[in-house]
């Protein structure tokens, strides 16, 4: 008897803040994955193109520091175009076949 009393008066259901937590999917987590992604990879490459011109400033014309500097600007700035071609394919994606990467709707079976 006891059991069935405390078994009603516990709510598990969320509430405040988390009552979002209800209507949470899988595709709607894949979504937020991918937009993690693609935020972190914008600011790891953009703190590497900042650091290649620290050490371009800092070389004081030597030529092996310098051309090390170039590398490292360049392969950021690669991977800058490579994260945002990948953003705008997705909006492409989106907007020709309708589906929203960013926000999946996977169907119930």
């Amino acid at each position: 008897m006891l059991n069935i009393l405390l078994a009603e008066s516990i709510n598990l259901q969320p509430g405040g803040q988390f009552t979002s937590i209800q209507s949470l999917e899988f595709g709607s987590l894949i979504g937020a994955f991918l937009k993690l992604i693609l935020v972190v990879a914008s600011l790891v490459f953009f703190f590497i193109l900042v650091l290649g011109g620290i050490n371009w400033i800092l070389s004081g014309g030597d030529k092996a520091k310098t051309e090390g500097a170039r590398n490292q600007i360049t392969a950021a700035l690669v991977g800058l175009v490579i994260v945002f071609a990948a953003w705008a394919i997705a909006q492409l994606i989106g907007t020709f076949f309708g589906v929203n990467i960013f926000n999946l709707e996977i169907p119930k079976i």
